[in-house]
């Protein structure tokens, strides 16, 4: 194994390490701690965690070891195994990143714009029928894996596991349809999600800083009632009643002339200050947001992964498929820790 070579495999392996410690993580962050208290986002994550260490676990791991070993020792049997699961997983995480984007942005709009009225989303029953249809597309899609592949031979110390149609057409009408229909068609989706995430969240922007107060009289407040000296507080006299009781507590209680309220101590009372936002929606803007970049990242990665397939399907090449491969690993280990960073579960608060 060369410099170069080397290079390549400690970056995968370091890759592999740093997914795998961030989809665990956010496997266990996002576990129930009741069966009772199961929520939504948190069947989403769990989905979107396994089907990223699938790609962890059975695809970047014993492809960083046949890049340390130089060439393919598992045999064809596994080589099938691997194909299946590469596409598999990640056909099942584009798909959950899309419901994780359409779920958060119906939140947004429902905490911001409804007053938290309940979302359809929302809803168990419908995220689990929606997850077994992803999975089935993506079995489904996998399937060919199993029967077209071989382990080929490209020098005499180096073998590689790769995908063999019947013939060229075949090829390319199976990535044509399987990169439109699990491919462009959630990534279209996840882009509308996350465009429609921006325009709310600027609109709710601009919509607080239209009702919110003016800035000059905030400023000039603490000085106009520090220069006011307000009315001197009253002497105590004893009157024989106690102080608890009789005309003196009953004169506390009474509206000062002029309709102004004041406090016990002659003061005139602070007027309320305006409704602030509460935590739910702030927890909910975090997390649309962290949305909104795990769609950028989402977007970088898989379109260079969609065109280097398209490339690769008018004509192979081993490069072609290696940096591919990159491309969908270095998203599997990025965007747990983006949603780990959204729903402030990204540290662990130790308590004894």
């Amino acid at each position: 194994m060369d410099a170069e070579e080397l290079v390549e495999s400690i970056v995968r392996g370091l890759m592999f390490l740093a997914g795998v410690l961030g989809n665990n993580w956010l496997a266990v962050r996002s576990f129930p701690t009741q069966r009772s208290s199961v929520r939504t986002n948190e069947v989403l994550f769990l989905n979107l965690a396994l089907s990223n260490l699938i790609t962890n676990y059975l695809v970047d791991l014993p492809d960083t070891v046949a890049d340390f070993a130089g060439r393919w020792f598992l045999g064809e049997t596994y080589c099938g195994i691997f194909r299946f699961c590469a596409d598999l997983s990640e056909t099942s995480s584009i798909f959950t990143t899309l419901f994780i984007s359409v779920f958060w942005h119906q939140k947004l709009v429902g905490s911001l714009k409804r007053g938290g009225s309940p979302v359809q989303m929302d809803s168990l029953c419908l995220v689990a029928c929606l997850l077994a249809g992803s999975w089935t597309v993506a079995v489904v899609f996998s399937i060919p894996h199993f029967f077209f592949v071989k382990v080929e031979a490209s020098n005499e110390s180096s073998e590689d596991c790769i995908d063999v149609f019947p013939n060229k057409v075949a090829k390319q009408t199976y990535e044509i349809i399987y990169l439109t229909l699990a491919n462009a068609v959630p990534v279209a989706g996840i882009v509308f999600a996350s465009v429609q995430i921006v325009i709310t969240l600027l609109r709710n922007h601009r919509r607080i800083r239209s009702h919110g107060p003016d800035p000059t009289k905030i400023s000039n407040e603490p000085k106009d009632r520090s220069s006011d000296p307000g009315p001197a507080p009253p002497s105590q006299v004893y009157t024989g009643v106690p102080p608890s009781g009789g005309a003196v507590a009953q004169s506390s209680r009474e509206p000062q002339p002029g309709g102004t309220d004041r406090t016990p101590e002659g003061g005139p009372r602070p007027s309320q200050a305006p409704a602030k936002p509460t935590m739910a929606s702030s927890s909910q803007v975090r997390a649309a947001k962290s949305v909104v970049g795990v769609a950028s990242v989402f977007l970088v990665c898989w379109l260079t992964h969609l065109l280097l397939r398209i490339t690769n399907s008018v004509h192979t090449s081993s490069l072609v498929v290696e940096v591919a491969s990159y491309i969908a690993a270095s998203y599997t280990c990025i965007i747990p820790y983006i949603f780990l960073h959204g729903v402030k579960k990204l540290h662990c608060s130790c308590k004894r």
